[in-house]
């Protein structure tokens, strides 16, 4: 991975040295893992018989992964899905989750502690400040077969929390965009609102929440209309994401919707980036000074983003150029050899909290835009 560009603070580079040499080691580990006859899965150890290289003995570090044709969400469709389960963790209780399946079948993932992990490193992002320990959260967001349902309950918990959480199906709202059914979307939205501001409102010392932008909004409005807000309602930490967290929705939230930065509205909002496949990729801090620019750095080693050409998908951009997001999945319950993303946005510098590449501005990639449902995400 070319992070050791010229352009890099050199200050900085040490520790980007120092990072990816903890990737290609934590790269070799898990290819061996997964390749291994008394550790792999049913699928990559079939998947192996198709390549033109051995995965155990060719691969020395992260850049080998590019001898491994891209990840295809289809793999991901169907069953069985114990042929995802490697054979070093057979026995363990087992989650599925599933993304997608607006039309035919769903994408579906199997896994044993990843969204455990993952989320535990991410809330060691959280300022306890804004996000205090023990403090109760709110999950507005997708129920259902979704990994972030369980995932956010588990970051309350893991912080001695307990979170409340509402009913939502995601593909629902998709299929009544997908219909023009916008006064039929209105009033679910509204249902889902309203199962917050119950929570909000029953006494439960919820403190913290995850949102999605568009909720986040409603739900704000929504509020205000009651005469209340969400400082008043006791939130003082907000974890939110999806692809509709722009500089001037983010503009929007903290100046009109939150009342002014933490140090004002004693409210502390963080995008995130993430999905089922990889997990939570952070934001750098996001200030009015930098324009409210969003930049998001994956949870390295355990998942890594390329920001890469659209004719070539194995060379990656220059900083602060444009290019589709390529993801890597590298845990030792899944293992993602370069999935393009349906993102593209601009590839951003190391610095010194994330010293790795990292991704702004996400958006759509165009080329499927115009067929990209964006419903509560």
């Amino acid at each position: 991975m070319s992070t050791a560009e010229s352009g890099v603070d050199p200050e900085i580079q040490k520790k980007v040295s120092e990072a990816l040499d903890r990737l290609n080691e934590h790269t070799l580990k898990t290819v061996h893992w997964h390749f291994s006859d008394d550790t792999g899965s049913p699928f990559w150890l079939e998947k192996k018989r198709e390549l033109n290289f051995d995965p155990l003995t060719d691969v020395k570090g992260f850049d080998d992964l590019k001898k491994f044709p891209h990840f295809e969400d289809e793999w991901l469709r169907g069953g069985p899905v114990t042929r995802w389960v490697p054979k070093g963790h057979q026995g363990k209780p087992t989650y599925v989750f599933e993304t997608g399946g607006t039309t035919g079948i769903p994408k579906s993932r199997v896994v044993i502690e990843d969204h455990w992990k993952d989320y535990e490193l991410f809330s060691d992002t959280l300022p306890e400040k804004y996000f205090p320990k023990g403090a109760n959260w709110l999950m507005l967001g997708p129920s259902g077969p979704r990994r972030l349902r369980l995932a956010v309950e588990h970051l309350a918990q893991h912080r001695g929390g307990i979170c409340f959480c509402i009913d939502l199906d995601p593909r629902w709202v998709v299929k009544l965009i997908k219909k023009g059914w916008m006064e039929h979307l209105e009033e679910y939205k509204k249902h889902c609102i309203d199962q917050a501001i119950t929570i909000l409102t029953a006494g439960h010392d919820v403190k913290c929440m995850f949102a999605t932008p568009k909720l986040l909004e409603s739900l704000g409005e929504a509020l205000e209309e009651r005469g209340t807000s969400l400082g008043e309602c006791g939130i003082t930490g907000i974890f939110s994401g999806g692809t509709e967290f722009t500089p001037q929705w983010t503009r929007f939230c903290v100046e009109e919707l939150l009342d002014g930065p933490p140090e004002e509205s004693g409210i502390y909002m963080t995008p995130t980036y993430g999905n089922t496949l990889m997990g939570l990729a952070c934001s750098k801090p996001v200030t009015a000074s930098d324009g409210y620019k969003i930049s998001y750095y994956a949870p390295q080693p355990r998942a890594v983003t390329e920001v890469v050409q659209f004719e070539d998908y194995d060379s990656v951009v220059g900083y602060g150029e444009t290019g589709r997001v390529k993801l890597y999945t590298l845990t030792d319950e899944f293992f993602v050899p370069g999935f393009m993303e349906r993102d593209e946005g601009e590839r951003e510098m190391p610095f010194d909290t994330y010293p790795w590449d990292g991704v702004s501005g996400v958006r759509p990639f165009h080329e499927l835009a115009s067929a990209t449902t964006v419903g509560v995400y």
